[in-house]
């Protein structure tokens, strides 16, 4: 059962970063991204990397593809989601949104990164 429970984590992790960044990209859009990387005093071109790394590390999680290097990677962008949420308190319910859901999502990334990848991966090499 542990290796589903390990794959049933990578999946859902997969679907909620992919869907993140696609949102950025079809709802808010690029243009509309950057300049709220920007409203916040961070560089437009880190709002390009941001939708990258969710659209990318999504599509990879899914996928198995180099798990633990993909969740890695994926922890430094929910420390920035959870510090422009840090003025808004705790819960993430708040207006503007709290803190505590990228920080929680940024732990489980670290889980997912030190269990692998599970079951249904692409290939075994690349987990």
């Amino acid at each position: 059962m542990q290796a589903y429970a390990i794959t049933l984590l990578r999946l859902s992790l997969g679907l909620m970063t992919l869907a993140h960044g696609l949102l950025k990209v079809f709802v808010f859009t690029i243009p509309g991204t950057v300049g709220y990387f920007e409203s916040l005093g961070l560089p437009g071109f880190l709002a390009y990397l941001t939708i990258l790394a969710e659209v990318g590390g999504g599509l990879a999680l899914l996928l198995g593809i180099y798990t633990r290097w993909v969740s890695l990677a994926l922890v430094p962008v929910l420390l920035g989601a959870a510090w422009v949420h840090l003025g808004y308190g705790w819960v993430f319910s708040n207006p503007g949104g709290g803190w505590e859901f990228p920080v929680f999502w940024a732990i489980v990334l670290l889980v997912q990164a030190g269990l692998g990848s599970g079951n249904l991966t692409l290939s075994r090499r690349f987990a």
